[in-house]
């Protein structure tokens, strides 16, 4: 049996064929051409269906897929001490704008710093309650964030957006404090973009002359 077949591999597959079809059946020339043409156009499509198979197998959709399932685990793969820092400064960002000064300032060490867009703004607690207080809040929306650890020590730097002034960015540290996440320092500036830099620096020089 194994004598009387050709084999013809199709990526992976084989489809053997009896070499003396014709002779076999007594069938015309016409009947021979038309079994072989039947064969080799049922290779082409089993060809042309492993192909299609292997082309959706790398289509740019599923390498998508991919990469957002190597993201999101990512995601989860932060640390707990990281999660649990990036909730403190979620609820800063939340009673800052709910004017909840009790809740905000005890997110912070009580030897925390607060320096604000002002270069005089470098405020102890008492100082930046004292100028908190009597505000009605202030509110900025998360954009970016990015956490590193090193121990009981997080450093961390986020670009927020302002409804008042646009895009800002905190900059900072938090300690492990009594087994929970405190805030040591925050430090609130307005990043400028390198096209208009030396035109806010030369108005800024100017300000401080008067």
């Amino acid at each position: 049996m194994l004598k009387d077949t050709h084999a013809f591999a199709v990526k992976g597959a084989t489809v053997n064929r009896p070499a003396n079809m014709c002779r076999a059946t007594n069938a015309s020339r016409a009947t021979c051409v038309n079994r072989a043409s039947l064969g080799l156009l049922l290779s082409a499509l089993m060809l042309g269906g492993l192909n299609v198979s292997a082309q959706a197998q790398d289509s740019p959709t599923q390498s998508a897929k991919t990469q957002d399932t190597q993201v999101q685990s990512a995601q989860k793969a932060s640390s707990p001490d990281q999660q649990a820092a990036a909730q403190v400064l979620d609820l800063l960002n939340q009673y800052s704008s709910d004017a909840d000064w009790d809740k905000y300032f005890a997110l912070y060490r009580k030897d925390g710093i607060f320096i604000g867009t002002d270069a005089s703004e470098r405020w102890g607690m008492a100082e930046f309650e004292h100028y908190s207080r009597p505000t009605k809040g202030w509110r900025y929306d998360l954009t970016e964030r990015h956490l590193i650890q090193h121990g009981d020590v997080i450093l961390f730097d986020e670009l927020l957006n302002s409804p008042a002034y646009g895009v800002s960015r905190g900059t900072g540290t938090l300690i492990k404090t009594d087994g929970n996440w405190k805030i040591a320092q925050y430090h609130l500036s307005f990043p400028i973009p390198n096209e208009i830099a030396k035109q806010i620096t030369a108005e800024i020089k100017a300000a401080n002359k008067q």
